[in-house]
């Protein structure tokens, strides 16, 4: 057996042993390979086996990790991405790109049944968990909460936490969902190449009045996301899952 096959095979059995952890880094690739006994070459040739396999993901800059395993985000419940993950078990870390109070753009205010004269929040925002950064977000709130929560550390509060923070209730959301590719300014945040298949979301949440509070865009790599569904007689349950 080439030496590279047999370590891809030894990393693989400590993989699926546990030894690495979902999410975990692997160590530096020095460090391996000297562990090893090879030349870096070969290294990252078993490197490459073990991603083509899924197994690990690597990050340009900042390492190789131990691919995800799978997660479930409950897609007819109005929590966020976050506080799904979290209750799983992931560590997930919120990078706030943009957080500022605009005018609304045309297409915005006609979702937010609003005017083109009004101004509202537009937070954009990205969360990386499983050592990816893996879904970009831009939500805009509307007018009159969007200035009441320019200021918040998002990094650190959710969305709808916020919200009902200002004893704003809602109650409902329309989502929908498709698949797409990530544009060159998208490839360039999540650290993944141009072209990669993605989900988009788009979801707009409401008071239980019908009025429009929040409408959000989000863009989820492909490769650590699924929808699974969940049938019955009576029913149909709809969740997002995270994984390789």
């Amino acid at each position: 057996m080439a030496r590279y096959r047999a370590i891809a095979a030894d990393l693989a059995a400590k993989i699926r042993a546990g030894e690495y952890a979902p999410g975990e880094a692997l160590p530096p690739q020095r460090e391996l390979s000297a562990s090893y006994g090879v030349t870096l070459m070969t290294l990252r040739q078993a490197l490459r086996e073990l991603s083509d396999e899924a197994l690990i993901v690597q990050q340009p800059g900042r390492g190789t990790f131990v691919a995800p395993t799978p997660a479930s985000y409950q897609l007819g419940s109005l929590r966020s991405f976050t506080e799904d993950l979290r209750d799983q078990g992931y560590v997930v870390r919120t990078e706030v790109v943009s957080q500022a109070v605009r005018r609304l753009p045309t297409r915005v205010a006609a979702r937010l049944q609003a005017r083109t004269t009004d101004s509202g929040l537009r937070l954009e925002r990205v969360r990386e968990f499983g050592g990816r950064r893996a879904i970009h977000q831009v939500s805009w709130v509307a007018p009159p909460h969007g200035e009441r929560l320019r200021d918040i550390d998002f990094t650190a509060t959710s969305l709808y936490t916020a919200l009902s923070e200002l004893d704003v209730v809602v109650d409902r959301a329309a989502e929908t969902i498709r698949p797409d590719a990530l544009d060159d300014k998208l490839a360039r945040l999540l650290d993944e190449p141009v072209n990669t298949p993605v989900l988009v979301s788009e979801r707009t949440t409401s008071t239980p009045d019908g009025t429009i509070v929040v409408i959000d865009r989000a863009t989820i790599l492909g490769s650590m996301m699924h929808i699974s569904t969940e049938r019955a007689a009576d029913r149909l349950s709809l969740r997002w899952g995270a994984g390789s």
